[in-house]
């Protein structure tokens, strides 16, 4: 599966795209792989046309009659993991390693809401009146206008798609032109498994001006976004003009929090390759860590030994275990936050810089003596670096870890029964994970409070998304 220029999906054809365009970047090497066409405000037009369309035909479909084309779909993409993982690998620049678990867990994902949907599950609810029966049912919201960032090129396009597809929508999608070959894949997979025309529609273009443009219309019943929070806000607002319900996944500061009594070994081993996994550029990644006083030098000292442990390069070199960053642009982002760090009185255990290599590559970086008024404890790195600080006790650490308006994830390593419930009850977060790190799986519900966003993605509540009730009250003549 060579990488080739990244077209549009409209109505079940595939066109290049009538707007500019724009070219595709391999972090990695600066290269230029490929262009992504872009959709003209027709195009734009055209698709959600399209899946009106395909919104009527595919909601009258039984769930069984769906579960069987998601199913085709699922082992479509199945069969070709390993090439489409390469192409996921030049776009986006995490080892192919873990873009291969990416596009299983894709897989997965299909599968898993194929089934699910054929438990849209309605009730019957006793009436007061003894000659008429009261129903309440679920049913799909409508076509869906979805939009997606590029850290995940897989899993953020395919909680979209399967969500959806899974309720008995259509969706018009709206994948990172930075990573848009796995996208691309997804839908031919779908194709291949015989997807009635319009149902899924695939679109390229200026973000701004493509959000604007869908949002306007009166089509689409429902709005699903992964990415930034200024950005969900400003989809939020547009939505309200036509009162489309939202799906807000948005970012987060994730802390992890280690007392004294955990297991300092088990929760280096759990929290470093999780840090640097994807280099940092994970909504859920541990992004501030908070260690108990006498805990503190022997945690900062195990992380620095194995972040300096961490092979870096191009993803589709053997042994690399942390890529680039998704672009240039990123770096001046890191020293931004590095340096205003050391202006706080932090300390570079290692990293600290970018490398030498011919990409967007950072050195995963260990920050010691981090205070909280530092940037980088105030606002998501999304990138390899870890500021590490000391905490006192539980009624400290929790002030501290609910002072940001922020509420994604958060992370606990404790051998008190009694400590990991009053820190699961009263983190401000939408996941918690307690002596592990494990919060994203494809049957359990992803998203979070706050300023990270309301809504979930995956487990019965994402589907529950694309659905709305409706009461039916009976009485027989």
């Amino acid at each position: 599966m060579a990488y080739t220029d990244a077209k549009l999906l409209i109505g079940g054809e595939w066109r290049r795209g009538d707007g500019p365009g724009e070219d595709i970047i391999n972090p990695a090497t600066g290269e230029t792989l490929a262009r992504c066409g872009h959709a003209s405000p027709a195009e734009l037009d055209m698709a959600l046309a399209a899946a009106e369309q395909g919104f009527r035909v595919w909601s009258a479909k039984t769930p069984v009659q769906r579960q069987q084309v998601m199913e085709k779909a699922a082992r479509a993409l199945e069969a070709k993991i390993d090439e489409a993982a390469v192409n996921l690998t030049k776009e986006m620049g995490k080892p192919v390693g873990e873009a291969k678990i990416e596009l299983g867990f894709a897989v997965d994902l299909i599968r898993w809401y194929g089934e699910e949907g054929k438990r849209a599950y309605g009730r019957l609810v006793p009436s007061r009146n003894p000659a008429a029966r009261q129903m309440v049912t679920s049913e799909p919201v409508g076509p869906v206008a979805a939009f997606t960032a590029w850290n995940f090129p897989s899993t953020n396009v395919i909680r979209k798609i399967a969500g959806a597809i899974g309720a008995g929508c259509s969706i018009v999608i709206k994948p990172s032109e930075e990573t848009p070959a796995t996208a691309v894949a997804i839908a031919e997979a779908f194709q291949e498994a015989g997807l009635p025309e319009g149902v899924l529609n695939v679109v390229f273009g200026v973000p701004d001006e493509v959000s604007r443009h869908l949002l306007a219309s009166p089509v689409c019943k429902k709005v699903s976004f992964t990415g930034s929070i200024p950005v969900g806000k400003h989809l939020q607002k547009l939505a309200a003009d036509t009162l489309k319900r939202c799906t807000m996944e948005l970012g987060g500061h994730a802390p992890v929090i280690v007392f004294d009594d955990a297991d300092v070994e088990k929760a280096l081993d759990a929290v470093v390759g999780f840090k640097f996994r994807n280099a940092g550029q994970v909504c859920i990644s541990p992004t501030r860590f908070y260690v108990q006083e006498k805990s503190y030098s022997r945690f900062v000292e195990g992380f620095t030994e194995r972040a300096e442990k961490v092979k870096v390069g191009n993803g589709l070199d053997d042994g690399v275990f942390m890529g680039p960053l998704i672009a240039e642009r990123r770096i001046a982002v890191m020293e931004q936050f590095v340096n205003d760090a050391k202006d706080h009185g932090a300390v570079v255990k290692t990293g600290g810089a970018r490398m030498a290599n011919a990409g967007s590559f950072w050195a995963p970086t260990v920050l010691a003596d981090v205070p909280d008024e530092a940037m980088i404890m105030r606002e998501e790195p999304f990138g390899p670096l870890a500021p590490i600080t000391t905490f006192k006790g539980v009624d400290d650490v929790l002030q501290r870890a609910n002072s940001l308006p922020f509420g994604l994830a958060s992370y606990v390593f404790t051998s008190s029964g009694k400590t990991g419930k009053t820190m699961s009850e009263q983190l401000e977060a939408g996941m918690v994970g307690v002596n592990n790190v494990a919060v994203s799986t494809v049957e359990t519900p992803f998203g979070g409070v706050n300023e990270s966003g309301y809504g979930s993605e995956g487990g019965i509540e994402g589907l529950e998304a694309y659905q709305r009730t409706k009461f039916v009250t009976e009485i027989a003549l």
